[in-house]
């Protein structure tokens, strides 16, 4: 069973990243939809503000608790988030709470002797748990019917039927994470590093898939790297299926994702750094290239990890 202290701080820690992605998420599918469906516009919006909000509250209570690994992994925020949401919120008019980034540069990380943990804080937690699992209920049953629609020829959005799919697998890992958070579930190295590997090598190659599509079709030697990833990763995804059927060494897929997930994460900040420079021709909204970053960095912490 998880002690108090690792209960918050890794509760924290997966708020901290994953709350950020989900109003994210909500923010690509508010913008992806025609003026006939603004009433899906309002309701992608409300997600937004809802996760905007759980993330203003899970900041409040980090502050001197979590990890220094996971505050300078570039999985909170990297270099490019601020400018990412300021010039997303130029193009599509969205006000973006960029208050939120800028306290999380603020963000202060565990000492040796960390925050008094007392009941109640405990509780606090506990609370915030309970109200993301609420809220991605919410938006795991919105991604569900949209992607429904949208395969069912009922609903045209600029978003892909595969991005739709993605995200809605990512709310439900986040929701899995709380709810073992939550059952105090044991922690178990080994099986964790199986069932992430496999998760995030996909995830990896479905952001090549998306990158390389989203460019211009003149940008020839980025779009074959693109592609290049996401054969790699699918290849990695396979490999960490066989590891879970032990039919690999899960330390050789350890290994070989942690020297792909590098490159790709250099690849990513360089084209997130190009978007903004407006050097990479794309319909690359800025704020998805520093969103698929954070997504490498967070890989990349737990790869390491597992290594190590």
């Amino acid at each position: 069973m998880l002690s108090s202290l690792e209960y918050i701080r890794q509760s924290l820690e997966t708020h901290l990243f994953f709350a950020r992605i989900m109003k994210e998420h909500s923010f690509f599918l508010e913008i992806g939809f025609t003026p006939k469906d603004s009433i899906l516009s309002e309701q992608a919006d409300d997600f937004r503000k809802g996760f905007d909000s759980l993330l203003e509250e899970a900041i409040t209570l980090s502050n001197g608790i979590v990890s220094p690994e996971v505050l300078h992994s570039g999985e909170v925020i990297t270099q490019y988030t601020l400018a990412a949401e300021k010039a997303s919120a130029y193009y599509t008019g969205i006000r973006i709470q960029t208050s939120l980034t800028e306290e999380e540069k603020n963000l202060m990380a565990a000492a040796d002797h960390c925050r008094d943990i007392n009941n109640a804080f405990i509780q606090k937690v506990y609370m915030l748990n309970h109200r993301a699992m609420d809220l991605l209920e919410g938006l795991i049953d919105f991604k569900t019917k949209l992607l429904s629609n949208v395969l069912s020829c009922k609903l045209f959005t600029v978003n892909y039927p595969l991005l739709i799919d993605h995200i809605l697998r990512e709310a439900k890992f986040y929701f899995t994470l709380i709810q073992r958070l939550q059952n105090q579930e044991d922690f178990n190295l080994e099986q964790e590093a199986l069932e992430q590997e496999l998760f995030w090598n996909r995830i990896m190659a479905e952001h090549s898939l998306f990158i390389r599509g989203l460019l211009d079709p003149t940008e020839n030697d980025l779009i074959i790297l693109a592609n290049n990833f996401g054969y790699e990763f699918d290849q990695l995804t396979e490999e960490a299926r066989r590891a879970m059927d032990r039919t690999l060494p899960l330390s050789q897929v350890t290994s070989e994702s942690l020297t792909a997930t590098r490159a790709i994460r250099d690849f990513k900040a360089q084209g997130t750094q190009g978007i903004l420079e407006c050097k990479v021709k794309s319909i690359i909204i800025p704020l998805l290239g520093d969103h698929t970053l954070r997504e490498a960095n967070h890989y990349l912490r737990l790869l390491e990890s597992y290594r190590r």
